[in-house]
């Protein structure tokens, strides 16, 4: 899509249009880390003990909760990553979960690169990089623990994935993670006291809140536009989906935005391992998943969820079990991984035409436009 403005074009259409324009993301993304440094600068946020977000939306319903900026960022997490998630579960035809339920191969994939590969992977880096037992390598240990159960939702989305087969692959790494991380954590750390209602709780607010109203809106949508006329609200929820992907790390740059200009060696310790883990984790379960001779879209699905790490629960084990030193080191994890795995997005959809050939390689502006134009024709 070009940027000049052509006569009769609607103006909103433009608007949605840029937004979705995945050549101009790494802007917007820059501008939001920018801006999130500078207001947690400003109000030096990192000086605030932060409530956990479970723990602040229970706070919430008893009357308890104190609004102020701090928390209310720590609440903006929550609300940025519900917006970068319901738009995806709302675009599932959940027909689709059958077929992807049907997908043995994908699933083994995942199950393997996750729970046999994963933790240990993170674990030998660690070890590689800081000494056994030090904090940074307890919190390094901490994020490889367990896969995502929100973003990668959102990176197969941004890729042009296959959006069902990564909310069923999200929901078996939710069952497995929570019986398998308390062993993953005696085993690599020792004895380490957390309530596995921690991670149950997560699960609920990151995945099951989001696939509701996905599927609450998807009903409504269709039911009152028809499958078609779904296309204008896919188009809007589309657009808040990148939104919500901004509006993130706005808000986890803002919490420690003051630490990063302070303290930037603590970003620096932590990125090497980390940037090796993501880059070695992707491109191993993407290209298994390309040598399966799986679709461009499950191998995308496979690769993500493979690669993403679930940093709400490594943050509020840290939280619970350790000492404020890890806890800062896991809070920093995601402002290392997000940008990361949005370069692996571009990775993938570059490789589209190389790996799968010309019919996956539609340029990002095609897709823009081709997502656009039923709400051009609702608009005009």
């Amino acid at each position: 899509m070009t940027d000049k403005k052509h006569p009769g074009e609607n103006p909103v259409l433009q608007v949605l249009a840029k937004v979705q324009n995945f050549k101009l993301l790494p802007v917007f993304v820059l501008v939001s880390m920018g801006l999130g440094i500078a207001i947690g600068r400003v109000y030096g946020i990192s000086n605030f003990s932060l409530t956990p977000p479970i723990e602040a939306i229970k706070a919430i319903f008893r009357g308890e909760y104190v609004f102020n900026l701090p928390n209310s960022l720590a609440l903006g997490v929550v609300a940025g990553l519900f917006l970068m998630i319901y738009p995806a579960m709302a675009n599932i035809r959940f027909g689709d979960f059958g077929k992807a339920v049907k997908s043995p191969k994908q699933l083994l994939v995942v199950l393997f690169l996750n729970f046999a590969v994963a933790p240990f992977w993170m674990y030998l880096l660690a070890n590689i990089f800081f000494p056994k037992g030090s904090d940074f390598h307890t919190a390094l240990v901490l994020y490889g623990l367990a896969p995502c159960i929100a973003m990668v939702i959102v990176f197969t989305f941004l890729s042009l994935g296959n959006n069902a087969l990564a909310v069923v692959l999200v929901a078996m790494n939710s069952i497995l993670q929570m019986i398998l991380i308390p062993v993953y954590a005696k085993w690599l750390l020792g004895e380490v006291k957390f309530s596995v209602e921690v991670v149950a709780e997560s699960v609920v607010l990151y995945l099951g809140v989001p696939l509701v109203a996905g599927f609450l809106t998807r009903r409504w949508g269709v039911r009152r536009y028809g499958e078609a006329g779904f296309g204008k609200v896919k188009t809007i929820l589309d657009t808040l989906s990148i939104l919500g992907l901004l509006f993130t790390l706005v808000v986890m740059f803002a919490l420690k935005g003051d630490l990063i200009l302070g303290r930037p060696q603590i970003i620096l310790h932590l990125a090497a391992p980390m940037v090796i883990f993501f880059w070695t984790m992707f491109p191993l379960a993407y290209l298994a998943g390309w040598k399966l001779r799986f679709s461009y879209e499950d191998s995308v699905a496979v690769g993500f969820n493979s690669t993403g790490r679930d940093f709400e629960i490594a943050i509020a084990i840290a939280i619970t079990a350790f000492n404020p030193t890890v806890a800062l080191a896991t809070v920093v994890g995601p402002l290392i991984e997000v940008p990361v795995m949005l370069v692996l997005v571009g990775f993938a959809r570059r490789s589209r035409r190389a790996l799968f050939g010309a019919s996956f390689a539609a340029p990002a502006s095609e897709v823009c436009e081709a997502k656009a134009a039923p709400y051009q024709q609702a608009v005009k």
